[in-house]
């Protein structure tokens, strides 16, 4: 059977004048052959090649093919349905059929909405563009879109936090004058923490927005783009019609074409609706969208920050600790002049008063691992060192007692000496050494070591002088 590419060559030949003698030579096809297509070009005007038996009975049930595949349904199921309905191709010509006319990738339900009911949203990688201050940093833009006018919102940013988000969306519901009933939106992290089809959890400082501004949140399904095709629409062409072949100076000058060619783009004639997408807007669309809130969603309440190794997050120059377990997570902050609230996918994870000053560390050591805890300065570490010495004693806890005040800031060092002692001796005459020492204002692992080394622990105390016994 001639293949499609030789078909049209043949026919391509003959439109150019050329023989069938001369078409057989330069196709290395059979004359015969070339009369057919030649004959039944010129009377049927058919410029293709006849499609197989099997596969004109299937070409007949495309439609139902079609709509049993929408429905996820597997070749097996798909035949047994047609075969249901009367149509006798076999399971072979069926799976040919589906993958000659690559019906599945080509195949897509088209979304239709209300006036005032959707807005799609998505950010768009444009590479790499100057920032507010001359730096050249990676970039995107930002797409509301509305689904029934196609009426458009572009904004250019420098990153993809929850922050920027939300303001995008602000300033979106400003440029429109009001609210969309529906946010359809992607997958993206900084508005859904959990893409679960059943029930998203939803980024809460987004939800947050979501309810000031009395509209839902419909994130699309999972590997399912054409939910949102308008506005995937929308970013290919701003890049396409926009940033495509343009030059900008700086940031403000880039801004500002923007606004310019927005204008323009939302007075073309869009190719699907074939209307103006601001005329549509504002004689079908506006009077159905929401009211805008007598305030702007206050996003100076909330902030989100990454925590650093050190379990803290900085917010005003100042370092507030986290749980360990959450380094290197997203957190979201909520701050009032008092207290900071920091909060990990919708659950409050610490609370702190909120720093007055600059550069001050606000900790709480439990924030740390308990392994990290076992050192110098940690409740933890001090509280097993006094009740080792508690063991060993009442004159051992005596003297960590008076080295923790007269040497608050190494103490933990003359105490670790002394309780490695015992590898040696008996807990008795290191207390009783111990007892010495205090009456002779020993602060010294060394001299503490000497008494038990020189056998001086029952010797009689003399005049304790200004030793710790004699100042208490």
């Amino acid at each position: 059977m001639i293949g499609t590419c030789m078909y049209t060559t043949i026919l391509t030949l003959y439109k150019q004048g050329i023989s069938q003698r001369q078409i057989s030579k330069i196709a290395k096809v059979h004359r015969a052959t070339i009369k057919k297509i030649i004959a039944r070009y010129d009377k049927e005007g058919i410029e293709e090649p006849s499609i197989k038996s099997s596969s004109s009975k299937l070409l007949n049930w495309h439609q139902q093919i079609v709509m049993l595949l929408e429905k996820n349904l597997s070749y097996i199921r798909v035949h047994e349905e047609l075969k249901s309905m009367g149509c006798d191709a076999s399971y072979t010509s069926l799976r040919r059929y589906i993958n000659k006319h690559n019906i599945i990738s080509k195949t897509c339900i088209r979304f239709n909405t209300d006036p005032g009911l959707e807005a799609q949203v998505d950010f768009g990688d444009i590479g790499k563009r100057y920032d507010p201050e001359g730096k050249l940093r990676k970039a995107y833009i930002f797409n509301m879109r509305l689904s029934y006018s196609r009426f458009d919102y572009y904004e250019i940013v420098f990153d993809q936090k929850v922050e920027t988000w939300i303001n995008c969306h602000i300033n979106a519901f400003n440029y429109f004058a009001g609210v969309p009933r529906v946010i359809k939106l992607d997958n993206l992290k900084a508005g859904i923490i959990d893409a679960n089809f059943h029930e998203p959890l939803y980024q809460r400082v987004y939800k947050m927005l979501a309810d000031h501004y009395d509209c839902s949140l419909s994130p699309c399904r999972p590997y399912q783009p054409q939910e949102k095709g308008k506005v995937e629409s929308g970013i290919k062409y701003v890049k396409n019609n926009f940033l495509a072949g343009r030059e900008f100076i700086n940031h403000a000058d880039m801004t500002k074409q923007l606004d310019v060619w927005m204008e323009k783009a939302n007075m073309r004639i869009h190719g699907t609706t074939r209307a103006k997408p601001k005329e549509l807007f504002e004689s079908e669309e506006h009077k159905f969208l929401g009211k805008l809130p007598l305030l702007d969603f206050d996003m100076a309440t909330w902030s989100c920050r990454k925590v650093a190794k050190d379990c803290h997050i900085t917010f005003d120059n100042n370092y507030y600790s986290v749980p360990s377990k959450y380094v290197g997570a997203d957190v979201d902050l909520l701050v009032d002049a008092k207290l900071i609230k920091v909060f990990y996918k919708d659950q409050q994870v610490a609370l702190h008063a909120r720093s007055k000053g600059k550069g001050i560390f606000t900790t709480n050591n439990c924030h740390y691992p308990k392994s990290a805890r076992y050192s110098p300065g940690f409740a933890e570490y001090d509280e097993k060192l006094e009740s080792i010495m508690q063991d060993m004693g009442p004159n051992c806890l005596m003297l960590l007692k008076y080295l923790q005040k007269t040497k608050p800031l190494d103490w933990w060092r003359a105490v670790k000496g002394i309780i490695k002692l015992r590898e040696n001796y008996g807990d008795d005459v290191i207390d009783k050494a111990c007892h010495r020492g205090l009456c002779y204002g020993v602060t010294s692992y060394r001299k503490i070591k000497s008494i038990l080394d020189n056998n001086c622990y029952d010797l009689p105390i003399h005049d304790a002088g200004d030793g710790y016994a004699g100042r208490a």
